[in-house]
């Protein structure tokens, strides 16, 4: 347990940092509250947590924020804005940085700027450490066992719907802008960007869900995290069409809470298919909220990391800074995992 150590969580007051407090608070640990609005702040601190004002565009405010903190969590997108100032801040501090970025570029971003000096320092930063990007590349690590190398890599996202919060709208937008309008996808061991149509295609999650229209190359953190440490040169992931429909439109809603945790009633199936010459392995995750979820994730690195269950330093992903199998049993409180045996392709 957190044994009362500060965990820092920027953006805290958003909708995933909310979820982020909280789970902290069960686990032990104290979270420092922190963000640009100070009225948000404060409404949150009338819980008898202590909130800081922090901007990223004033490193002394983030100085101040971190100051006797044992690590950070970043929960404010974009972070194509909040990620390279945070990792500073926390080298600085000479404390843990995770992040939950779903952002492709932010985090190829914190992987080519940070790497060597982060390494040098002996840091741990964990970009990535959410549903997307570490989830997927836990299962697929846990998926790779003894296996060094494998032919491609494909991760099947079955959400039951989609409904953006305002801060993944906001991400996604700032993406679209750096990418010019094109699409992007990991294929011959490198990201590639392209204008073509994505297909739509049929993908066979496990029951009780089955057969299910998917989007193909609907490309999410996984094809920087998954081969950042594992030797794949085809990582492709796929999203239920009516969750990207949802996502898309332009009503899109927000999240609403059906329960006393704060949930969706979202859920979500994660299928990992390894393949490799004739062989495959599958593993499958299941569970309620994609960015309820997002908490255990980013809270379980933490402690890992502050307790030293950890094999690597430097920017690293999930997969490969933490014993993958381990950590996914550790969060058997909310998550299904099923993980079958090798099968001929």
């Amino acid at each position: 347990m957190g044994s009362g150590r500060n965990v820092a969580v920027f953006g805290a007051y958003g909708h995933t940092g909310r979820f982020v407090v909280a789970e902290l608070r069960e686990r032990g640990y104290v979270p420092l509250l922190l963000g640009r609005d100070q009225d948000k702040l404060q409404a949150m601190a009338q819980s008898g947590l202590e909130a800081r004002q922090a901007s990223v565009d004033d490193p002394a405010s983030l100085d101040r924020a971190l100051h006797g903190a044992d690590a950070v969590i970043n929960c404010a997108g974009p972070f194509a804005t909040t990620g390279g100032p945070l990792v500073e801040a926390a080298l600085r501090a000479g404390i843990p940085y995770v992040d939950v970025a779903a952002e492709i570029e932010a985090n190829v971003d914190t992987f080519a700027r940070f790497a060597e000096r982060a390494r040098e320092a002996g840091a741990v930063v964990v970009p990535a450490m959410a549903f997307y990007g570490g989830l997927g590349d836990l299962l697929v690590t846990t998926a790779m066992g003894d296996w060094t190398a494998a032919d491609e890599v494909h991760v099947a996202y079955g959400l039951s719907s989609w409904h953006p919060t305002a801060g993944t709208l906001a991400a996604g937008a700032v993406s679209g802008q750096r990418r010019g309008g094109r699409r992007v996808r990991y294929t011959g061991g490198q990201l590639e960007y392209h204008d073509d149509a994505l297909p739509t295609l049929e993908w066979t999650f496990p029951a009780p869900l089955g057969p299910q229209n998917v989007i193909g190359e609907f490309t999410m953190a996984d094809v920087v995290t998954i081969p950042s440490h594992l030797a794949v040169p085809e990582v492709r992931t796929y999203m239920t069409a009516k969750a990207a429909a949802d996502l898309f439109a332009p009503d899109a809603s927000a999240p609403v809470a059906v329960d006393e945790r704060g949930r969706s009633a979202q859920t979500f199936v994660v299928d990992v298919l390894v393949r490799s010459g004739g062989m495959e392995r599958r593993v499958v995750a299941s569970g309620q909220d994609i960015y309820a979820i997002t908490a255990p994730l980013a809270v379980e690195a933490v402690d890992r990391i502050l307790t030293g269950r950890t094999k690597a330093t430097g920017v690293v992903s999930a997969g490969a800074v933490f014993d993958a199998p381990d950590f996914l049993r550790a969060l058997s409180a909310y998550l299904s995992l099923d993980v079958p045996v090798d099968t001929r392709g």
